[in-house]
């Protein structure tokens, strides 16, 4: 496939292969982008920027339920290309492309709540006969750096609210997966939308990734991926905002008054949808010892029901990791740990060069790497505990702070742990893997700063501007 850059689709003579993850298959290539194609797709997204701004509120709202709409309409064939390129099954791609359809009306809906209101100037003893208000503009173009797990709906977290308000973006889309972008990306063009407000370019991280988190004419970058390139984007981006929605090692805390075998069932789904491939993957568990036992022996019931395999059947509940690097590494850090002491009590066997089986173990020491960073693949640990404070405090040890879960009955400790649980969301009963796309979601820690969802995020990519007008 060609990238869009100033509006045309263009080639380059390098190129990047986009591999099936599950067979290893050549599915299609994509330029390998210069420096000056860097350049260029700024220059565009800033005339973009200048055309954009100028459109109604009404027009940009039908640009995007315009866009969601086609997105429904080619919603099968959307699904595919995700289950080629990313090795999610495709029930799961079908369920990215529906949040993603929701996650565009969203946006369009943004597109006419953007507003200011009065500031009272005569609050003030010296504001007397003085009329103020403030509303919100669009900031800029707005470069996006999107991953390979979810390159559908996580990159309309970011174009969906910039178009909404007014804002160009250039899109570097994963190099792993960029074919959903780009095929999106002509739905954009179909939709109506001018065609310089979207380049998407494609290209290695290292060179037009940087380059784009580094350009002095974007307004912000905003980047959704691993905590250490959050880290790396943070130091070059310079003078110009930023929202960073990085990595995660999600808890569960499940207390003797819980629901065990509805804990167990979730949890299995929480640590092996998309082979554990999501920011919020369910990685760490902490049970009361009085319920210890059942727990394991639910969840291992819940695994072994798991079919892993051709991400196209439409029997497959699990498909492969991104690529065997991948695979290699979650292997590792499951030996490292039962050579610290854990134990396997499910899975760990390698099935091909990109499948694992679902890894179950328990007991798992706090210093080694599968509890203190984030594995990305589909094992998880579960851990006894005597009192809910040391559930709480193993929780919290960690870097991350994205999303937790807890599992009780007793309203008391849900609303302690809400309060003392170290991340952005905190979910009771369900899931830390659950999420709607119209919640504030982000974290704290290194899980990064600022919140998506279309409402919250168009706060970000606005800026507030303030009219004061003597009436005397």
């Amino acid at each position: 496939m060609k990238m869009l850059l100033n509006g045309e689709w263009v080639n380059r003579d390098e190129k990047i292969e986009v591999i099936n993850p599950y067979n290893g298959e050549v599915i299609d290539s994509v330029p390998s982008a210069t420096p000056e194609d860097l350049e260029l797709a700024v220059k565009s997204a800033r005339e973009g920027f200048e055309e954009l701004k100028k459109l109604s509120a009404y027009d940009k709202y039908k640009i995007l339920t315009c866009a969601a709409r086609l997105l429904e309409e080619h919603s099968e064939d959307f699904a595919k290309s995700l289950a080629l390129e990313v090795g999610k099954t495709i029930k799961e791609a079908r369920g990215e492309v529906s949040r993603a359809i929701q996650t565009l009306y969203l946006s369009g809906e943004e597109a006419k709540k953007l507003r200011g209101e009065q500031v009272i100037f005569d609050a003030d003893p010296r504001g007397k006969g003085k009329f103020g208000l403030y509303i919100r503009v669009p900031i800029g173009p707005i470069g996006a750096i999107t991953p390979f797990n979810f390159p559908l709906n996580l990159a309309l977290h970011k174009l969906g609210p910039a178009f909404a308000v007014g804002n160009s973006v250039v899109h570097k889309p994963a190099s792993a997966t960029p074919l959903t972008n780009l095929k999106f990306a002509v739905l954009m063009l179909e939709a109506g939308l001018p065609p310089k407000a979207l380049n998407v370019i494609t290209g290695p991280g290292g060179s037009i990734g940087e380059g784009l988190a580094k350009h002095p004419d974007l307004a912000m970058i905003t980047f959704t991926g691993s905590r250490d390139v959050g880290k790396r984007i943070m130091e070059i981006k310079g003078y110009k905002k930023a929202l960073m929605e990085l990595g995660s090692n999600a808890p569960m805390i499940v207390t003797e008054t819980a629901d065990v075998e509805k804990a167990a069932k979730k949890a299995a789904v929480g640590a092996f949808v998309q082979a554990g491939q999501s920011c919020i993957s369910l990685q760490r568990v902490f049970v009361h010892k009085s319920v210890f036992d059942k727990f394991v022996s639910e969840l291992v019931e819940s695994a072994k029901g798991i079919k892993v395999g051709d991400p196209l059947d439409e029997e497959t509940s699990m498909g492969p990791l991104i690529n065997e690097g991948a695979l290699k590494r979650v292997k590792s850090w499951v030996d490292e740990a039962v050579e610290h002491g854990a134990e396997i009590v499910y899975g760990g066997e390698i099935l091909g060069k990109t499948l694992m089986q679902p890894t179950v173990l328990v007991n798992v020491p706090e210093d080694v790497k599968l509890f203190q960073e984030e594995v990305f693949g589909p094992v998880v640990f579960v851990n006894r505990y005597e009192d809910f404070e040391d559930a709480v405090r193993s929780a919290n040890n960690s870097k991350y702070g994205l999303n937790a879960a807890i599992f009780t009955k007793d309203l008391n400790e849900a609303i302690k742990g809400f309060f003392a649980l170290e991340f952005g969301g905190i979910l009771i009963n369900e899931l830390p893997t659950w999420r709607v796309d119209l919640m504030p979601y982000g974290g704290m820690k290194e899980s990064g700063f600022g919140r998506e969802g279309p409402e919250f995020v168009v706060k970000e990519m606005t800026e507030i501007k303030m009219l004061g007008i003597d009436l005397s």
